[in-house]
């Protein structure tokens, strides 16, 4: 299994170097599946969702298609879509809307299958879903952390945007408390940074900053 678990996409070459390895071919030969689903529920100004696109358009895709996953949850959609792709990428936004249209599309219970031939990619949100479950997300919004049971593509746990000023908690002290009463590693990765898995392999992409707390 390829993933590449990042916190704000292909922002950087480092990060777009660890997608072409993992992909094994030229990006003009492959294709690209782009879920915004998880963004859907949000009011708030998405340009950031726009340069994640635009992000992935640079590389120069032979295709890119976009699929709503809240729009279209009929498996007949959905699945020739996913199977035509060389690149299933789940994007940003509200984590447990996401997770909840993944359920009940039915695409949790896909993606084993077809992740034996195709590279999955997060951006914070994608990235949170395809870990063991959420409770590290509601730790960090102080919620009680029920452990919601999420896609367990990995074992570990991810937060993004670390040390951005747009999360003032992403901080090496809070998310190292927050670490020590989880299940598993935890993976803090900023905006320039990224985890690339292969199999059980695990190694971090960056540019930038991360924070590695296996309590």
């Amino acid at each position: 299994m390829r993933l590449l678990l990042t916190s704000n996409g292909i922002s950087n070459k480092t990060i777009a170097k660890s997608l072409r390895k993992l992909l094994r071919k030229p990006f003009s030969k492959a294709k690209l599946v782009f879920i915004p689903t998880a963004a859907n529920i949000s009011s708030r100004d998405k340009k950031w969702l726009i340069n994640d696109l635009n992000n992935c358009a640079k590389l120069g895709f032979g295709k890119i298609n976009i699929l709503n996953i809240d729009a279209t949850p009929q498996s007949r959609i959905w699945r020739p879509r996913l199977e035509e792709a060389d690149v299933i990428l789940f994007g940003g936004g509200d984590t447990s809307y996401l997770l909840h249209w993944i359920r009940k599309s039915g695409i949790d219970k896909a993606l084993p299958r077809l992740l034996k031939m195709r590279v999955y990619v997060g951006i914070s949100a994608g990235s949170i879903v395809a870990g063991p479950d959420l409770s590290l997300l509601k730790m960090y919004y102080g919620e009680e952390p029920r452990r919601e049971k999420a896609l367990r593509l990995v074992s570990l746990h991810f937060r993004p945007h670390f040390s951005s000023p747009h999360f003032p908690k992403a901080r090496t002290k809070y998310l190292t408390r927050l670490a020590k009463k989880l299940r598993g590693p935890m993976y803090a990765l900023d905006d320039n940074s990224a985890l690339e898995v292969i199999n059980d392999k695990i190694k971090v992409i960056t540019e930038g900053k991360y924070l590695f707390v296996d309590a």
